[in-house]
């Protein structure tokens, strides 16, 4: 049984929904084994240690997403701002979500479930708000 053929307007965008998830586990693989890094081999506290790693991960994700994912749509004047106030919004809920966490569960667990809490806030705003084409008045 073959399924029914999702909509045009749905093809791009599930085709970079599957890159935006890439890229966003390759950045989190980079979060993941710089917090590890850091806890267990350099002695930094857990929550500092998960504020550094998101944000060396947030720039490995910025990069990759621009050119890998949305294809350099947006220029970088108008993406990175934008980028940069979700990476904000993005680091608060990671840092609350992974303090609150932490006392019942151990670090890694308690980063799985800050990583969970933004990941589909993270896409909404990517797509439609980052990475967006210019608008242009006519």
């Amino acid at each position: 049984m073959r399924l029914p053929d999702a909509p045009t307007f749905l093809k791009p965008l599930l085709g970079r929904a599957g890159r935006f998830a890439a890229v966003g586990g390759v950045a989190t693989g980079v979060q993941y084994l710089l917090l590890v890094a850091l806890v267990e081999f350099i002695g930094v506290a857990e929550v500092p240690s998960s504020v550094l790693a998101f944000l060396l991960s947030a720039a490995v994700n910025y990069w990759l997403n621009f050119y890998l994912t949305f294809a350099g749509r947006a220029r970088h004047r108008e993406a990175l701002p934008r980028f940069v106030l979700v990476a904000v919004i993005g680091l608060a809920m990671n840092t609350l979500i992974f303090s609150l966490t932490l006392s019942i569960l151990p670090y890694l667990l308690a980063q799985v479930c800050a990583t969970l809490v933004t990941l589909i806030g993270n896409f909404l705003l990517h797509q439609f708000w980052i990475y967006r084409e210019p608008q242009w008045n006519s």
